[in-house]
């Protein structure tokens, strides 16, 4: 039987340590939070979904994302 193991933690609290350690005993480590921020980057419809929500303060004056003002919720 498979097992999922979810890792999270703050900066600095062994996240990748583990992750690395798992990767040596024969696991397959998936990096959901690359992979978030490549679909930020890139898909359309997440985009679009930020900007009903959010609005244009959303984005940096380059039309990015900005994922520092999502993370710290400073513009709901």
């Amino acid at each position: 039987m498979m097992k999922i193991i979810g890792l999270t933690g703050g900066i600095g609290s062994g996240k990748s340590a583990v992750a690395n350690f798992l990767a040596e005993l024969g696991a397959v480590i998936v990096y959901t939070d690359k992979i978030g921020h490549e679909l930020l980057e890139s898909n359309n419809q997440i985009q679009q979904q930020i900007f009903k929500t959010f609005g244009q303060r959303a984005f940096t004056p380059d039309g990015i994302v900005d994922r520092k003002k999502l993370g710290r919720h400073s513009i709901l």
